[in-house]
């Protein structure tokens, strides 16, 4: 199988500008546990990708943060719903016991190369999600997702550009359930400002990442990235089938996989 040609978006071009299948570092690289924390997120970089994905949350003073839980209690040594503390509580914090918890606008500014793959968390971080990627015209370089489409539709709504989104997941399991009836007229319609599907291989029991599902967006022009894989043997086989991205908390064994197969830029 091949990869899908009809997106034409910056985000999704590779670190030498040529189309191909994407290594997306889940919240950076840490075999340490140091999840979305600027040294998780240099050291992906520093393997040689350019595409982070990560979550961002707002605090109750306004400042967006790079974060996936609602509250810090599992992955720092403080406590507390991120929602409910000033950003000077949150900067006191620290992931793992040593590192802090990174503002949007440090990510940014820190690693001006990296593309973002922005997961929206809550409804409180629409209104400064939208601000940030104006503030700083990042366009070209974020993917906006969420599983709550009404949540990103609402982020993309704010925005002066145009920019890559992922399905959420009633889109998704919409196409997944439908899309082997659906009209190609009607499925254009519904995945509307979608560009990309970012799924599991599974939901419980019922496969997603089929030659089939692969074959229809394509045909769509829509991409096909899978979370979160481990595993470099499923990362072999998903190649095969044709993915177009593969997000991964160990970058270092996709790097691997992706060199042996002479895919790695």
């Amino acid at each position: 199988m091949g990869y899908a040609t009809g997106v034409t978006l910056p985000y999704f071009l590779r670190k030498d500008g040529s189309a191909g299948p994407l290594a997306l570092a889940h919240r950076g690289f840490s075999l340490d546990g140091l999840e979305n924390s600027m040294a998780a997120f240099r050291a992906a970089v520093d393997l040689g990708t350019v595409h982070l994905e990560t979550d961002v949350h707002t605090t109750s003073d306004g400042v967006l943060l790079v974060f996936h839980d609602s509250s810090l209690d599992r992955v720092t040594d403080s406590v507390g719903k991120v929602s409910e503390l000033t950003a000077a509580e949150v900067a006191l914090a620290r992931i793992g016991g040593v590192e802090p918890v990174p503002t949007f606008d440090e990510l940014v500014s820190s690693l001006p190369g990296a593309r973002l793959n922005l997961d929206v968390k809550d409804w409180n971080s629409v209104g400064p999600m939208a601000a940030a990627i104006e503030k700083h015209r990042i366009h070209d370089r974020v993917l906006v997702t969420s599983f709550s489409d009404r949540r990103r539709r609402a982020v993309l709504s704010k925005l002066s550009r145009r920019v890559a989104s992922s399905a959420g997941s009633t889109l998704t399991a919409l196409f997944v359930l439908l899309g082997p009836v659906l009209p190609v007229p009607l499925a254009r319609k519904l995945l509307s400002g979608v560009d990309v599907f970012q799924v599991p291989v599974r939901y419980g029991r019922l496969p997603v990442v089929t030659p089939g599902f692969i074959r229809r967006a394509h045909r769509l022009g829509r991409q096909v990235h899978v979370w979160t894989i481990n595993d470099p043997v499923e990362m072999e086989r998903l190649l095969d089938l044709g993915v177009d991205g593969i997000v991964s908390d160990r970058l270092d064994l996709l790097k691997e996989v992706l060199v042996r197969r002479g895919e790695w830029v």
